[in-house]
């Protein structure tokens, strides 16, 4: 199929890439992938809505450059290009700071942080000593951008918090425990005691909490039981903060007033009578809630090399059973009937009315032996929910081993994970 030779995305990745460059250790391969896939989803849907045969649709509405979340970078950006900034900015120290006066008595070391006039989210992160063992400790800001359908009124904070996973019977979940609680001022929050890896197969603890305010700012917060969260061997039993300690961290209205200061992409034009009237419609999944969902459905033995997401709907992981790397992507998309008929004209129907389809085939850019596994899903409300797997460790590479590490049946298992409906 022909395919478009200049990416605007691919622009502003570069230059995202050039200002994180130095003092992180990210993973670039994988970043850079995954601002290709973006470009190859926009293209495909065009190709779908004109009455493309293609089977396999991806979408990336989202535009906002990636970062993988296994770490942050220290702030080096000017004010962002495009935007309205909001008076007053808030320094990388401003946020590390914040952090530092949050955490309970203790010492603090190997500070990094972006404020709020960088290109990506504001972000802290640090080790925190409390006497008893060093453990990182992060935090991550972002604003929901509301749309004009949504409104204020319609915005439901549980819809955008990460969502626990619901158990499946004789499975090991990757948490100890997980609770979400609506708060007093309306604010959603979810609060979990996890682990690095899903498989428990190292003794790393990830313990951690997530806020949404109704006004849509969101505070994560994460902690570990080791001076990293990864690479390095643990330092105590468990993170030093409580789960009430960990909500408290989430829920202080400091964070929302750096939220606040963030600039606007787009004014939201007062609600119609017709729109305010209208039932409200679908709104799109975070990516980092895709993300987060996507990592804690992995089967055991699968190592996360690296992971990332687009602000909606994408987020794609990096994994290796150590046979090989595989690049594993997922779009969570709601409100897709109006294409139902062009994806799925000859999908398995389930009981409850799930449309299932699933592709085995070459690699579309047609590198040497590598090839895709994908799995596409839609639920009776239109929720699509497609993952497909690559025996490559991104979208540019060639092959890392003969077959995805995941199987067809593997990727059948996490799309249509019971997980979704609540994502969104």
């Amino acid at each position: 199929m022909p395919v478009d030779q200049h990416d605007p995305f691919e622009d502003r990745l570069s230059a995202a890439l050039h200002q994180a460059g130095g003092t992180f250790d990210t993973n670039r391969s994988a970043l850079a992938a995954a601002g290709q896939a973006h470009g190859r989803r926009l293209r495909l849907r065009r190709l779908a809505v004109a009455g493309s045969t293609a089977s396999l649709v991806l979408v990336g509405v989202g535009a906002a450059v990636l970062l993988p979340s296994d770490g942050s970078v220290r702030e080096t950006a000017s004010v962002a290009t495009n935007g309205t900034a909001k008076p007053g900015f808030f320094s990388a120290d401003d946020v590390i700071r914040t952090l530092e006066k949050l955490l309970p008595e203790g010492k603090t070391y190997s500070q990094e942080g972006r404020g709020t006039h960088s290109d990506l989210p504001p972000s802290a992160q640090l080790v925190f000593d409390d006497g008893k063992g060093a453990a990182a400790v992060s935090v991550g800001l972002e604003r929901i951008e509301l749309s004009a359908e949504t409104g204020d009124n319609g915005f439901d904070p549980a819809s955008a918090v990460m969502p626990c996973p619901k158990a499946e019977a004789g499975a090991r979940s990757a948490f100890d425990s997980c609770e979400t609680e609506k708060l007093a001022d309306g604010s959603v929050v979810t609060v979990f005691q996890g682990y690095e890896y899903p498989d428990r197969r190292e003794e790393t603890k990830a313990w951690g909490a997530e806020l949404v305010t109704p006004e849509g700012q969101r505070v994560s917060v994460s902690e570990w039981n080791a001076p990293a969260e990864k690479g390095q061997p643990v330092s105590r039993p468990e993170p030093p903060l409580s789960t009430a300690q960990l909500k408290t961290l989430a829920a202080a209205t400091q964070w929302r007033t750096i939220i606040d200061a963030l600039p606007e992409q787009s004014r939201r034009p007062t609600p119609t009578t017709s729109q305010a009237s209208a039932a409200p419609r679908p709104r799109a999944a975070s990516g980092k809630v895709v993300e987060r969902v996507l990592a804690t459905s992995l089967p055991a033995g699968l190592k996360v090399v690296s992971r990332g997401h687009q602000e909606t709907e994408y987020a794609y992981l990096v994994v290796d059973d150590g046979k090989g790397r595989t690049f594993v992507e997922v779009n969570v998309q709601p409100n897709m009937l109006d294409v139902a008929h062009q994806l799925y004209a000859d999908a398995e129907a389930l009981p409850d009315g799930t449309l299932v389809a699933t592709q085995q085939q070459p690699d579309e850019k047609g590198r040497e032996g590598v090839v895709t596994w994908t799995v596409d899903t839609m639920r009776k409300d239109g929720k699509r929910v497609v993952i497909s797997a690559y025996n490559s460790a991104d979208l540019q590479s060639a092959a890392s081993r003969p077959e995805p590490a995941l199987t067809i049946a593997q990727l059948r298992e996490i799309a249509l994970s019971p997980t979704w409906l609540e994502v969104g």
